[in-house]
């Protein structure tokens, strides 16, 4: 329960110090954020809270699938529909929270009301982060290894809601497949390689789906191929070595770093490097919260993105060990937040003895 409990959580936590009201979601230079860190006293002197550190629409997305998941629902069809509805809500709340373009687009393309209302047309240019950022929750729900086919089926259907394109969706995928990895207990290394192998997987729900499958095909393997590049630069793509990074990493390398691993120069901000730089952070991290936001919230690019799934990756992991209480103690929605998280656990406990 307190793992669910801190992943929610301290997932939040991380959308809030990424963003920085927008301030530094949207700031290109990591020193400066660091610079400014510095000025405010640390990670260890952070007060979260509604008015200096709102938490995005990551988070305001982020529940909406929670509550769409803890909800009354007897088919996939019925979440799908709740999930679509629960999105189209969430905009609502969505005034100063930087909402992409793509997403709000395609939320309004939805019509929970209607059979299959929560499908949108593929979408060559949908490749955004919209969707892993929102996905970690399907990961705590269905984290035991025997509901992996119903965690690619969600999360990929989630996903593409609003980023239909599999350089969105399986963003999506990611998320949730490396909240379910943390829960169980998997080693971090071998986070990569249980993805590479449950790619293929999902490819074939595309296909058996039977919806814009040659789309789906033409556009599946640039994400394969960014991290199948990376596993290897960091000589985990078997999973059995721990992964090698530079003598010299400072905020400046990192920048240049993420900048190389992103589509379009902005770090974080697609659905294959997001999870990618979370991932990193948290390979980096070891046991220090402190050095996981320096890695993977305080950066140049899409830090509120890169934070909402480190953070809830170190909370499946650890809890909340180490974690500043400021961090999260009056962060916003945390009692919403909260009843999610122990409602998942309560729903994943029962999916388990069934």
């Amino acid at each position: 329960m307190e793992k669910f409990v801190a992943s929610m959580l301290l997932s939040a936590a991380g959308d809030a110090l990424g963003f920085k009201n927008s301030e530094w979601e949207f700031q290109h230079d990591g020193e400066k954020i660091h610079k400014q860190l510095k000025d405010l006293g640390g990670v260890a002197n952070l007060k979260v809270s509604k008015k200096n550190w709102r938490v995005s629409d990551d988070t305001i997305l982020h529940i909406a699938t929670g509550e769409a998941l803890v909800s009354d629902w007897s088919s996939k069809e019925e979440l799908y529909l709740k999930l679509a509805a629960n999105y189209k809500e969430g905009m609502r709340d969505m005034r100063d929270r930087a909402a992409g373009n793509t997403l709000q687009m395609s939320i309004h393309q939805l019509k929970p009301g209607r059979p299959g209302g929560y499908i949108i047309p593929f979408n060559p240019r949908g490749g955004g982060c919209g969707a892993a950022m929102r996905s970690m929750c399907i990961g705590l729900l269905l984290y035991r290894p025997e509901h992996l086919d119903d965690l690619i089926a969600v999360s990929v259907e989630s996903g593409r809601m609003t980023h239909n394109h599999p350089t969105g969706y399986l963003g999506a995928l990611t998320a949730a497949l490396f909240t379910s990895f943390a829960i169980q207990a998997k080693p971090i290394r071998e986070w990569g390689v249980g993805l590479m192998s449950t790619l293929p997987k999902a490819l074939k729900y595309v296909q058996s789906i039977g919806r814009d499958v040659k789309e789906n095909e033409q556009g599946w393997s640039y994400f394969t191929d960014k991290w199948t590049k990376y596993l290897m630069l960091r000589g985990i793509l078997d999973g059995t070595n721990d992964p090698k990074f530079a003598d010299r990493y400072t905020v400046s390398d990192r920048d240049k770093f993420y900048k190389s691993l992103s589509y379009s120069g902005w770090a974080g901000s697609s659905g294959h490097d997001a999870p990618m730089i979370a991932y990193d952070a948290l390979l980096g991290a070891g046991d220090s919260w402190e050095e996981l936001c320096h890695r993977g919230m305080f950066h140049g690019g899409d830090s509120d993105s890169t934070g909402v799934m480190a953070g809830a990756w170190w909370g499946a992991l650890h809890g909340f060990d180490g974690v500043p209480v400021g961090n999260y103690k009056n962060l916003e929605y945390r009692e919403r937040i909260e009843n999610i998280a122990k409602k998942l656990y309560e729903k994943a406990v029962t999916l388990g003895e069934t």
